[in-house]
């Protein structure tokens, strides 16, 4: 397995990737990460992967911190190398900041001081660095009220993850920089963002994202379009047992 850090996006050819992607792109975060248990045991780029499914698994279903956080501590020891010590702190800083907006803890400042480790640690080149600049831009706009701040660093992402061929993350910066944009009164931006961000989920078969992503298409279109598309958000959802758990009270109020 290689030493770099690996990004699961459903575009690569071995295996072992496939099968994990398969897994994460329908909810099935636990089951993933078992894949990678035998590796990552020894090998520190593997452990910081396994640490990101349980960490996104916080993220969508507000359940398994305690696996998540002994996850990260054991990527974090094998770490040794920038790349990967830098990796495994915007993991730190996802799993803090997700548990502040879901409202499980306020870990505001360990996500800021964590993502500002992996700062420092990841050059503006490596290939993570533009799921660093996504995190902050959540950071910025979520925690610190700074649309500005976070549409900056969302068109850093969305640019690095562009050149870096990660479709994933291009899928999200899509979405947040389109929600800006709602926020700002800009609808045919926002309505294009939305449009792009469901398409490449559709394009990589990214089951777990596609609820939310329909539900946010749903906003910037008129009836009977949004109501269209708040049912398929609907039936997604309940395909995938309530995940992600944020959605719920969402689709509820539609």
């Amino acid at each position: 397995m290689s030493r770099s850090v690996h990004v699961d996006h459903g575009e690569s050819d071995d295996p072992l990737d496939r099968a994990v992607w398969r897994l994460r792109s329908r909810g099935c975060w636990e089951d993933a990460a078992a894949l990678l248990t035998p590796h990552a045991t020894t090998n520190a780029a593997a452990a910081v992967r396994r640490a990101a499914l349980l960490v996104e698994r916080c993220m969508f279903t507000a359940a398994g911190w305690a696996e998540a956080e002994e996850a990260l501590r054991a990527a974090e020891g094998l770490a040794v190398e920038d790349s990967l010590r830098g990796a495994a702190a915007c993991e730190r800083g996802q799993l803090a900041y997700a548990a502040t907006v879901l409202g499980v803890r306020d870990r505001a400042d360990e996500a800021r001081s964590a993502l500002g480790r992996a700062a420092a640690l990841l050059p503006p080149t490596a290939p993570t660095r533009a799921l660093l600049d996504f995190r902050r831009g959540l950071l910025a706009e979520h925690l610190g009220d700074t649309p500005q701040a976070a549409k900056a660093a969302y068109r850093r992402a969305h640019a690095g993850a562009t050149a870096h061929g990660d479709t994933l993350l291009c899928s999200f910066t899509w979405r947040h920089l389109a929600g800006l944009a709602l926020r700002g009164g800009e609808l045919t931006e926002a309505r294009h963002g939305f449009t792009e961000s469901l398409r490449l989920r559709e394009q990589l078969g990214y089951l777990v994202g596609m609820a939310p992503a329909l539900a946010a298409l749903a906003d910037v279109h008129p009836e009977p379009e949004a109501g269209r598309l708040r049912a398929e958000a609907q039936r997604l959802f309940h395909l995938l047992g309530g995940v992600p758990t944020w959605l719920a009270e969402r689709l509820a109020a539609a």
